[in-house]
């Protein structure tokens, strides 16, 4: 039997190909480790609703990282573990620093998503996320009038820009949310505790699992905390080398299936 009793899989560029599918081999890898009678968790900055999916394609039925860890949820049940959200205030403050900029917004509540208007770039996550985006003017207007914290807030532009905007935002903001980047194009803010490595210690202390039994693997820089904390940290081959330097061990690509090659070379070997 393998040693490992859990196993948590970031979905974007690590277990998904470029089509946002999870390739054959991977698949296949996936459902054995789960018959050798090891956990299966998906950790991700997507939202619930959008990470289910893959949890049913992928017969997970364990409690799901979502939000980069702002919400815990089990993927059958729904019944929620935790749920950290953005303090108000702090939400307000994140949508008056980036408004200049004229940066594109995304804000969530209730596992919805809202943006000011409909753009390019919310068509774009759309389609990614396969989730419905509703406009509803003013985000600081919708925001007072709703009251309520929000899970997360996401800015949109290009890497050059939020590299930026997050030099700008981190001496403000930095010491009481969570700020980092899912993928280039993604900045994203958070409660301070919200980040995949508190939340995958969570889960694990749910399930008794010791921190040495947890392989986990993924591939961006909100992935750093749960590489830093599994007992063997992966890295998938497509990321970038700053990311890889955190890793226990450098698999293949997504393209390669790099997670087949994990489960393959540590659980079923």
């Amino acid at each position: 039997m393998s040693k490992y009793k859990l196993l948590a899989l970031d979905l974007d560029d690590t277990l998904l190909d470029a089509r946002f599918k999870v390739p054959e081999r991977s698949r296949a890898a996936v459902g054995m480790a789960r018959e050798a009678g090891v956990r299966v968790t998906l950790a991700t900055g997507r939202m619930f609703r959008s990470a289910v999916p893959y949890a049913r394609e992928l017969g997970v039925e364990d409690y799901l990282i979502t939000y980069q860890g702002a919400l815990v949820r089990h993927a059958v049940t729904g019944e929620t573990l935790f749920h950290r959200p953005v303090p108000l205030k702090e939400a307000l403050e994140v949508i008056a620093l980036v408004k200049p900029y004229g940066y594109p917004i995304n804000v969530y509540l209730d596992d919805n998503l809202y943006v000011a208007e409909h753009t390019r770039e919310s068509e774009q996550y759309r389609i990614m996320s396969k989730i419905p985006v509703e406009a509803v003017g003013d985000l600081t207007v919708f925001l007072e009038k709703r009251c309520q914290d929000p899970t997360k807030v996401l800015v949109v532009s290009r890497e050059e820009k939020l590299d930026r905007l997050a030099q700008v935002v981190r001496p403000v903001l930095g010491d009481r949310l969570h700020i980092t980047k899912s993928k280039p194009h993604f900045l994203e803010f958070s409660h301070p505790l919200a980040n995949k490595g508190d939340a995958l210690a969570s889960i694990v202390g749910h399930y008794g699992v010791g921190q040495d039994e947890i392989i986990a693997v993924g591939d961006s820089y909100n992935d750093v905390e749960m590489i830093d904390y599994a007992g063997l940290g992966v890295v998938v081959g497509n990321a970038r080398p700053e990311i890889k330097e955190r890793a226990d061990y450098v698999c293949c690509s997504n393209e390669e299936c790099g997670v087949a090659e994990v489960v393959e070379k540590f659980i079923l070997g």
